[in-house]
């Protein structure tokens, strides 16, 4: 689709009689509108303001392009005007605006008019192209100036193709919230001034139809450094150990240059990403990569709903119940905003839905949410959420593909009405008539299990999930056992995550003991992170001992393993039950019977590591006790 298509002679405004910022989004909504582009008017309005606040659409070299993707467009169009004297449209670079592109996309716009888009963006990024719009005398002539620069595409493989196997190779992600403009003008400024530097570069655009051009792990492991120009969350874990710079889209129109010399600049510290996928096979990169997706977005709703309840027990473990003598108005509502009605009735869903939205991208989300949904109502909970969305994922994966067979006409229906109907529809099918029964059985299987669990058995629960906490600290094995705590959450036993806490709670806090314990065995940098140490560890953020595992795994690894599985194990001979999946010494006084011996395994376990770390660490090197005579 050529941008001619959607910019047309009813949607030109030519000399725009605006002097504010307001006045010239209120001229391009009344030109979009005259011309029958939109639904509603107001609408749309709002829309563009509502984007406005998140960041300005002012990108600086006198341009300005405000956007939205609302169901308020009824035609996917451009509405273009021009202002010679200018107008202080809050700009990145502080200069006015004289020309305006607004942006008008569906909800469900195909992508060939995303693609026109993205190509609209690249162009405005020519300072010859501004010049001749900003002269032009008719809108013809506006026409005729864009369409002459409206060439296809180049690909961007060709690029690094082009350039030698290991030298220098600099890449870069953009993303924006909207996934419109800034995410391609940002692409395309580096790009081209990469090229003007004679510097061989890539970039992977995450826009509003996916991920474009995605970077590959051979170009990851080649790259000199990598740019990250985003205002949204992008994957970042595939960067670990890599020169990275991370700074807002706007940036990566504003200096491109300055960032690419930064990405070149290997005295940088390296990137150390916070999530360390396996590297096993591509496959299970994949499968644990789209669990963690759901995870991650889930655990917002898990924490919030578990303290939320949990503070509700303050008033009494009945407070919520209205019968009873304990029932409180406040506990009662603090219990609904937690409970099945409010945060946790909304996290399987959203696990599931985040599944299939790491497979499948936006197309995937619905279809898993209503998986997980109905996983919570067929009775199979954590677990068939699980399923549900893994389900969902790979079916859209399908639909895409059978799908991609259509005429282009078509395109603009896929995402409106045959993905969400047959996404929908045939992974609820499936949920209701294949996965729900077995996955409901297995689930009340594991309830009694949990909830029958008592003596030895229970001891040795605690052993293993306390333990796996810090085999990996944030890996898989470490994930594994935090996601079967929340499974526990949910079936209402909360022994696993009490186990899970105490036990990834230990590690940097065995580490901060052993520095004070064994001082001389440590430099004076690693004393550095004692206090850091011993915070994230009573937050319980087990990532915090990683630098010592990962420079040390023979010893450092051994010893957490045996304080966190102690810390765990005695934790639940004990009887702890903490009703929170997260918060560490924040959260332990909610146990209000058994909180004083949650701290005491916490102590034990932490005072085992920390003595076998101790121990078992040799002696600083006569090099290392020159550095640390050089430095005092």
């Amino acid at each position: 689709m050529r941008i001619t298509d959607l910019l047309t002679r009813s949607t030109i405004a030519m000399d725009l009689n605006a002097e504010t910022k307001d006045q010239v989004i209120d001229e391009l909504v009344e030109t979009l509108w005259n011309a029958g582009k939109l639904n509603d008017r107001e609408a749309y309005r709002t829309a563009i303001h509502a984007r406005e606040a998140q960041s300005t659409t002012g990108i600086g070299e006198g341009i300005a392009i405000p956007h939205a993707k609302t169901d308020a467009v009824k035609i996917p169009a451009i509405a273009f005007g021009k202002s010679k004297p200018g107008v202080d449209y809050e700009s990145l670079d502080g200069t006015p605006a004289h020309l305006f592109f607004m942006i008008a996309a569906p909800a469900g716009g195909a992508q060939t008019h995303l693609d026109a888009l993205a190509k609209l963006s690249g162009i405005l990024m020519n300072e010859a192209v501004r010049a001749e719009l900003l002269n032009a005398k008719s809108k013809e002539e506006v026409l005729s100036i864009i369409d002459q620069h409206d060439e296809p595409e180049e690909v961007q493989e060709d690029v690094v193709s082009a350039a030698p196997a290991d030298e220098g190779l600099i890449l870069a992600v953009t993303a924006c919230p909207t996934g419109i403009a800034h995410t391609y003008m940002a692409a395309d400024a580096l790009k081209n001034k990469a090229a003007k530097m004679g510097v061989p570069f890539k970039v992977e655009t995450n826009g509003s139809g996916g991920v474009k051009n995605k970077l590959t792990d051979d170009e990851i492991r080649r790259a000199k450094g990598i740019i990250v120009a985003a205002d949204v969350n992008v994957d970042t874990a595939r960067f670990d150990g890599k020169n990275v710079v991370m700074v807002p889209v706007a940036d990566g129109i504003k200096r491109p240059e300055e960032l690419i010399h930064m990405a070149q600049d290997d005295s940088r510290p390296k990137f150390t990403a916070t999530t360390k996928v396996s590297s096993t096979s591509g496959e299970k990169k994949g499968l644990y990569k789209h669990l963690m997706s759901g995870v991650s977005n889930m655990l917002p709703f898990v924490i919030a709903g578990g303290i939320l309840i949990a503070l509700s027990f303050f008033w009494g473990i009945k407070s919520a119940d209205p019968t009873n003598a304990q029932y409180n108005e406040f506990a009662a509502a603090l219990n609904t905003i937690g409970g099945g009605n409010g945060a946790f009735g909304l996290m399987i869903p959203i696990l599931a839905g985040f599944i299939a939205y790491s497979i499948a991208d936006r197309p995937g989300l619905a279809p898993g949410m209503v998986g997980g949904l109905m996983a919570v109502h067929g009775g199979s909970g954590f677990l068939g959420g699980l399923v549900a969305g893994f389900l969902a994922g790979y079916l859209m994966e399908g639909l895409k593909k059978l799908f991609s067979v259509l005429p282009q006409a078509l395109d603009g229906i896929k995402p409106t009405l045959l993905y969400p109907v047959l996404g929908v529809g045939l992974t609820g099918l499936i949920m209701y008539y294949l996965i729900n029964p077995p996955a409901s059985w297995l689930n009340n299987l594991l309830t009694t299990t949990l909830n029958n669990m008592s003596g030895t058995n229970i001891v040795l629960l605690g052993l293993v999930v306390g333990g796996m906490m810090a085999i990996d600290m944030g890996g898989p094995f470490n994930k594994a056992a935090y996601a079967f705590g929340l499974a526990a959450i949910d079936a209402g036993n909360y022994a696993p995550i009490t186990a899970a806490m105490v036990g990834g709670m230990v590690p940097p806090l065995a580490i901060a003991l052993a520095m004070i314990l064994f001082k001389r065995k440590f430099t004076k940098v690693q004393r550095g992170s004692t206090v850091s140490n011993a915070v994230m560890g009573a937050s319980f953020i087990t990532e915090g001992a990683i630098p010592f595992a990962a420079a040390d795994p023979l010893r450092v690894i051994p010893a957490m393993i045996a304080g966190s599985a102690t810390a765990g194990a005695l934790a639940m001979a004990f009887g702890c039950r903490v009703p929170a999946p997260h918060g560490g010494m924040f959260v332990i006084w909610l146990d209000k019977t058994h909180w004083p011996m949650f701290l005491l395994a916490l102590a034990a376990g932490t005072v085992v590591s920390a003595v076998i770390y101790g121990l078992i660490k040799p002696k600083l090197t006569e090099e290392e006790l020159q550095a640390e005579a050089i430095t005092e």
